[in-house]
């Protein structure tokens, strides 16, 4: 086996529905995905090591390193069973991609997932007022689901198809016959997008059953707005017709 799950526990877990929240396209995944589970109050239960991620540690505030890795995390909200995997990287390579969710997913297999979530952020290249949480899932049942929660399901977006831990996640789950969906939001991916994060998060909300304080996520949200205005406010002024050619 290319990786090593270390438990520092085994909680007793009915059907839960397993939630992917990893570093991607302006950190929409990662930063919905790790609020969320923060809200509910997650605990970490495992750690997972692999060949795959980066090759390096990482010193805490205390000058102490710790392996670069993965983490399964565990809540319960409303009698219901959630699996976080959190973590700082992926995996490295698309082989590498492939084997670490496949041995991840086989490593949570036991538990008799009721469904995955993967989290990430659709890169649109431009600057986004409203941001839209589109939806791509592994059987078109699943669909009317997340479609009543305001997920968009819109053909051929992504065009560039759904890469990393999410698109790989996402396709496992259908070979396993797990209704799974990858929730992506919409993003320039120039930068840490809360106000993405924010729109996937109350999807996620609604598919629980759970009311969350969103201040935080707000506050860091009208840093995107008042960065979208001056973007904007750049693009309409006469200066940007001049260094067009920069781009």
């Amino acid at each position: 086996m290319a990786s090593i799950v270390t438990y520092d526990r085994k909680p007793k877990l009915t059907s839960p529905a397993f939630i992917e929240c990893l570093p991607g396209i302006g950190n929409v995944g990662k930063l919905a995905g790790d609020f969320f589970a923060e809200a509910l109050k997650a605990k970490r239960f495992a750690v997972i090591l692999s060949e795959h991620f980066p090759a390096q540690v990482i010193p805490d505030e205390d000058c102490v390193v710790s392996m670069a890795s993965n983490e399964l995390w565990h809540a319960n909200v409303n009698g219901r069973d959630i699996i976080f995997l959190r973590g700082e990287c992926q995996g490295s390579t698309s082989e590498g991609q492939f084997q670490l969710c496949r041995e991840i997913l086989d490593a949570t297999m036991g538990y008799d997932l009721s469904e995955i979530i993967t989290l990430g952020g659709y890169g649109t290249g431009l600057m986004v007022d409203d941001p839209r949480v589109l939806g791509a899932v592994s059987n078109k049942k699943f669909k009317s689901q997340f479609s009543k929660i305001g997920v968009e399901f819109s053909p051929g977006e992504p065009q560039a198809g759904i890469v990393g831990a999410s698109g790989v996640l996402l396709g496992l789950g259908k070979m396993y016959g797990i209704p799974s969906i990858c929730l992506m939001g919409e993003t320039s991916g120039y930068f840490l997008d809360h106000k993405s994060a924010m729109a996937v998060v109350r999807v996620l909300m609604k598919r629980f059953g759970v009311d969350i304080d969103l201040k935080d996520l707000m506050e860091k949200s009208e840093h995107i707005d008042a960065l979208t205005a001056k973007v904007k406010e750049f693009e309409d002024s006469p200066q940007s017709e001049d260094l067009s050619y920069i781009r």
